[in-house]
């Protein structure tokens, strides 16, 4: 099964100066834990995740005041559609994180996250276990 069978095309984008807080109202919304971040002036794109957004308020930082570009990863892993789920999962392991931006020609398609992926993999795993077992 490949990247592009996982992902989730439909991405919560924002700009770096939304705060921490509106961040996490539009993810929690959507019940997302990634969303990707358009900077220019910071290199492009990147990636605010749930765990950013924890580690700020874990240290005592306000979420109002905040922003996004102060807690964006800018130095991005990306996994291209084609990639089979062993090797986004592969990069994740590697990488120390649970969602890939998914890039298609230069452009985002999607974000890829480690639920994804094991949503696919359990039925696949599933039926194979169930054929073993002469079910």
């Amino acid at each position: 099964m490949l990247v592009r069978d996982a992902m989730s095309t439909v991405i919560l984008t924002l700009g770096p100066a939304h705060t921490l807080r509106e961040a996490a109202t539009l993810m929690s919304a959507r019940r997302i834990g990634a969303a990707v971040v358009f900077d220019p002036d910071a290199g492009g794109i990147g990636i605010l995740t749930e765990r950013d957004i924890l580690n700020s308020v874990g240290l005592g930082q306000n979420p109002d005041t905040e922003r996004a570009h102060a807690h964006t990863t800018t130095d991005v892993v990306f996994a291209a559609p084609t990639w089979t789920l062993e090797e986004a999962a592969r990069a994740m392991a590697h990488g120390g994180f649970r969602h890939l931006i998914v890039l298609d020609r230069g452009e985002v398609a999607g974000i890829v996250s480690v639920r994804d992926i094991i949503r696919c993999w359990s039925p696949a795993r599933e039926s194979a276990a169930l054929a073993r077992a002469g079910t």
